[in-house]
């Protein structure tokens, strides 16, 4: 199967983010019994933006006004929306679907920074040190769904993303701020491993309102955002990964040597330019 461009970049910063950081890649076991999570059911939700509305209130995140003049109607996250609702439509079927973070179990994103400015906590949340960050973008290219931005328009840019309100579940102020905002309990937030548990209980309870899988189960190792949808996850933009986690190959490497990594860099960017040319994306 021939790799695309965008996919070989992921794969790519990968694997030298991976050799680079050698032994201390790996990531610890996390505890999906004591982490949180939060669960969308897109049966229940009316499209209404309100988390949208109440990630901004928190983050204090500006409001987006795009060319055509329409105000704060963004189509995809940016590094100033962090989360926000779209809709799939066909003949016969339509659903929302929210878009944000998917604070994976085991983040590819965390993985492939070489310089620790991304880190999964304990509790669940991916977040993210701009003080650390070097602007690489590796954690853009590993990320399996396309989630954080980089804020091109700043004179310093950092990495802009969904942080499951990691301050706020810290401090004990309450949860996911867009999850509280939610009116109609489309969004629903608490311990992972209970989400998970209702999410089969709605699926048993209402075999013909669900496509039957808890989507972030196991996909690519598990995620801490968890879904419920009427069609199937594919028609939701929601992309199809075995469960093995996507960080797999990086963690494999925790052995690296430094002679390794000297004589390795050169050859995988050797290595990198030469498919990179074989598939016409750079000239001579």
């Amino acid at each position: 199967m021939p790799v695309n461009r965008r996919d070989f970049l992921k794969l790519a910063g990968l694997a030298l983010g991976s050799t680079l950081l050698g032994s201390e890649s790996a990531q610890a076991a996390v505890d999906t019994t004591k982490s949180v999570g939060m669960l969308y059911d897109a049966t229940k939700c009316v499209g209404c933006n309100a988390c949208t509305n109440g990630c901004r209130d928190w983050n204090k995140t500006p409001v987006e006004q795009d060319p055509s003049g329409l105000y704060d109607a963004p189509k995809e996250l940016t590094a100033k929306t962090w989360t926000l609702i779209q809709l799939y439509k066909s003949q016969n079927e339509y659903s929302f679907v929210k878009r944000q973070c998917m604070h994976c179990v085991h983040p590819a994103c965390v993985s492939a920074c070489p310089v620790h400015a991304l880190r999964k906590t304990d509790n669940g949340p991916v977040i993210y040190d701009p003080s650390r960050c070097i602007g690489c973008r590796y954690c853009m290219y590993a990320c399996p769904f396309h989630v954080p931005r980089f804020e091109w328009d700043k004179v310093i840019p950092v990495i802009a993303k969904c942080t499951l309100c990691a301050d706020r579940l810290s401090s004990g102020v309450g949860g996911p701020r867009c999850a509280e905002y939610c009116p109609t309990g489309a969004l629903i937030w608490g311990q992972r491993d209970k989400l998970l548990a209702e999410a089969k209980q709605r699926i048993a309870d209402h075999p013909k309102l669900y496509h039957d899988h808890v989507y972030g189960e196991s996909e690519a190792g598990g995620t801490s955002v968890l879904y419920l949808a009427s069609v199937p996850y594919e028609k939701l933009g929601l992309p199809k990964f075995d469960s093995e986690p996507v960080p797999q190959l990086s963690e494999k490497m925790g052995s690296v040597s430094i002679p390794g990594i000297l004589l390795g860099v050169p050859l995988a960017l050797i290595g990198i330019r030469y498919i990179a040319k074989e598939q016409g994306w750079v000239e001579e």
